[in-house]
């Protein structure tokens, strides 16, 4: 009976010990410890405007939490994003359990489950190829309540000025240079005195990665007026240069990375090797763009002067 009793008793350590193993290995443990163990951010200086931008990151998991984390320690003034905000096909109950779940203190309204919203709308995303695939992206636009036709956009933040288009092909106003959509970019582009015009896209135009860049998203955004391009669908981190005007793709935002194929000649910085969020800041003079990991690791840092 005492030998039935301790085979029992190993059997029980051992199941403890794989149970521990595989909370740990999740990620569970760490994070009770109070993971990710971010340093201090100081605020930005006087008169910086600072906010942040995510891309492919809706997928719920573990990742996009460690970086929802990270943007938080920033206090950023609001949040965009580059597309993909939501890996779950389903209604917009869906939506919450991905986004609202970590980032529902900077939309609004706000009606979900996690918590209370924001007072005035911060978060300002734009569609994804997976936000299309999903009922026609009705979820999407019944979850967030945007300007303009909720699918393409802009608005204005202090010394920047924001672009947000809708890059995929099922767009009803189009995806190419000669598109409806275009011409209104084009002409917001001519017609603002901003300090900085940023634009940003799901879909790449240029990219190292082993999936092929979308040759059709390569608008003359330099000669209509842009200062930068941002852009997702890519897992990975990239900065390019490409005829005078700087491209970042920053589609690592918590839902898997992926691998590099032959490295683009206007390629500067890449970067696969986990998740992490841009920290972007303005002011007259500069706008700065910081990748920093969901470990609150320097990746890459580059600024544009006026």
């Amino acid at each position: 009976m005492s030998f039935i009793n301790n085979k029992m008793r190993v059997i029980c350590v051992i199941l403890v010990a794989l149970l521990a193993i595989g909370w740990f290995y999740k990620g569970y443990i760490i994070r009770m410890a109070g993971w990710p163990f971010l340093p201090d951010m100081d605020p930005p200086a006087a008169g910086v405007m600072r906010f942040a931008a995510i891309g492919d990151y809706g997928s719920g998991s573990l990742g996009e939490g460690d970086v929802a984390k990270v943007i938080n320690s920033w206090r950023p003034e609001f949040i965009i994003t580059l597309g993909d905000n939501n890996y779950e096909l389903g209604g917009i109950e869906t939506f919450d359990a991905t986004i609202g779940r970590f980032y529902h203190e900077y939309i609004a309204p706000y009606d979900g489950k996690y918590g209370k919203g924001a007072d005035v709308n911060r978060f300002f995303p734009i569609p994804g190829h997976r936000d299309w695939d999903t009922d026609q992206l009705k979820p999407y636009l019944d979850f967030f309540t945007l300007p303009g036709n909720e699918r393409y956009y802009d608005f204005i933040r202090g010394p920047v000025h924001l672009f947000m288009i809708d890059s995929d092909e099922r767009e009803p106003d189009g995806g190419t240079e000669n598109s409806i959509q275009a011409n209104w970019l084009k002409q917001q582009l001519a017609n603002d005195n901003s300090h900085w015009k940023i634009v940003c896209a799901h879909h790449a135009p240029y990219t190292s990665h082993h999936v092929e860049d979308i040759k059709r998203m390569r608008w003359p955004f330099k000669q209509w007026g842009a200062d930068v391009v941002l852009s997702g669908y890519y897992h990975i981190y990239e900065r390019l240069y490409v005829d005078g005007l700087t491209y970042i793709i920053n589609g690592a935002g918590g839902s898997w990375v992926s691998d590099f194929g032959d490295i683009d000649p206007n390629s500067r910085v890449r970067y696969n090797k986990d998740f992490g969020a841009l920290m972007i800041e303005a002011n007259s003079r500069y706008l700065s763009f910081k990748f920093i990991s969901r470990k609150g690791l320097l990746i890459d840092s580059y600024t544009i002067e006026k």
